[in-house]
């Protein structure tokens, strides 16, 4: 729940040179992966550069260059762009016209702001999660739950989130209502972020863990007000997080 992703769209310029990185695939086939319709190098150029910003291993206030990710990656520019478009819908990138792209900055009391919209949303999604999701995405969530705790009993910060990740994603697919999963890809990204550069200094993994699964135990066991209770645990933790980051 410390983050999930976002999306835009734009009309692009053709496919660059970079794109002979792609397989070799039909026509039609070839043309939904450029525009990541059906999951590939779009998808997977937005999963790898949003893992790189959110653990900071682009900095805030880094320049970055289409061509050096296509490079650093192997992917061609075309899917590079567009993760790119989806990063700057998330906050994560700033793209500045005639002067290149931009890694953001951290704003703390943005994210206080940012936390006062959250805990609503948060526990409506956790209730209806709990309401509506399926026998094997409740087995999911009870997976997540174990995972979680075990990664962070290794102390092993980057396993930690992408798991957060993947229950973000579990957590809105299961709610089944786009318009707050939709309003919750605009906040995660920065929220997994801000959590990374600190969590070192004043969050409590082992905590963060074990409040994270109790939100997932409860969706995996269809019982929705325990569900909103644990969201609202979660995010007490987070605020409490963020203001002892900010007297910091």
């Amino acid at each position: 729940m410390l983050g999930m992703g976002g999306g835009a769209s734009a009309r692009l310029p053709a496919a660059d040179a970079g794109d002979d990185l792609k397989p070799k695939t039909p026509r039609k086939s070839r043309s939904r992966v450029a525009k990541g319709e059906d999951g590939t190098l779009t998808d997977r150029a937005y999963r790898e550069l949003e893992e790189m910003i959110v653990t900071l291993q682009l900095s805030p206030g880094t320049v970055l260059s289409e061509q050096a990710l296509a490079v650093r990656l192997k992917i061609g520019r075309t899917p590079i762009r567009e993760a790119l478009q989806r990063l700057a819908r998330d906050g994560l990138v700033v793209i500045m016209p005639r002067r290149g792209i931009m890694v953001s900055e951290i704003n703390l009391r943005l994210q206080l702001r940012l936390l006062e919209v959250r805990r609503e949303l948060e526990r409506l999604m956790a209730s209806l999660a709990a309401e509506r999701a399926t026998p094997d995405e409740r087995r999911e969530f009870a997976e997540v739950a174990e995972s979680m705790l075990a990664a962070a009993a290794k102390s092993d910060d980057i396993a930690f989130m992408r798991l957060d990740q993947r229950f973000n994603i579990l957590i809105a697919t299961a709610a089944r209502n786009e318009f707050a999963r939709r309003s919750m890809g605009l906040m995660n990204a920065l929220s997994r972020r801000f959590w990374y550069q600190h969590y070192q200094e004043v969050a409590d993994l082992p905590l963060a863990a074990k409040l994270h699964a109790a939100v997932a135990e409860a969706v995996s066991q269809k019982k929705a007000k325990a569900a909103a209770t644990a969201s609202d645990r979660l995010i007490d933790y987070i605020e409490d997080f963020a203001r002892k980051t900010l007297d910091a």
